[in-house]
């Protein structure tokens, strides 16, 4: 402990804080980067609803193959806009369960209790839902892939003689 009368605590409280800040660096580098995370996720987001948006007014225009090729296109849509979804609350919920860690480490330290086995369990939570937010993502990828194949009947198009000219 401190000198009595001094406002500062003693060299071996200060060491042992310095290692608590120190543990706690690594979860707060995750933290930033889940948000950088979370910005792709929400740009991907914004981009799917914009191209639904600009779906919609065609399709009331449409008729025929038109009409149901753009309607199986805004359905794949609506699904990839959800499994984004569900990643952003992964994500989120990892970075929730990363600032509970961190926060437990600084109670522990100043409380003394022994938190150990809690702030454990919550990191081991953070990195599941960590894995399952990429995970979804991943997924979300390929379903986006999956919707953008060119069809043959453009990749096989030859320009007619009127058009080439």
């Amino acid at each position: 402990m401190a000198a009595p009368g001094s406002p500062l605590p003693s060299l071996p409280a200060l060491t042992y804080f310095a290692q608590i800040i120190q543990l706690a660096v690594a979860p707060v580098f995750l933290l930033a980067g889940l948000g950088a995370f979370l910005n792709v996720c929400a740009s991907r987001l914004a981009r799917i609803v914009d191209r639904a948006r600009k779906l919609e007014p065609r399709i009331l225009e449409s008729r025929g193959e038109e009409h149901d090729r753009m309607i199986r296109e805004v359905r794949m849509l609506d699904r990839r806009i959800r499994v984004v979804n569900s990643a952003i609350f992964a994500t989120v919920l990892a970075a929730v369960l990363i600032s509970i860690v961190v926060i437990l480490l600084f109670v522990a330290f100043l409380t003394g209790y022994p938190l150990g086995n809690p702030i454990a369990l919550l990191f081991i939570a953070a990195m599941i839902a960590t894995a399952a937010g990429f995970a979804i993502f991943l997924h979300e990828t390929r379903l986006g892939t999956r919707s953008v194949r060119i069809g043959s009947h453009i990749l096989d198009h030859e320009p007619d003689e009127d058009e080439a000219g």
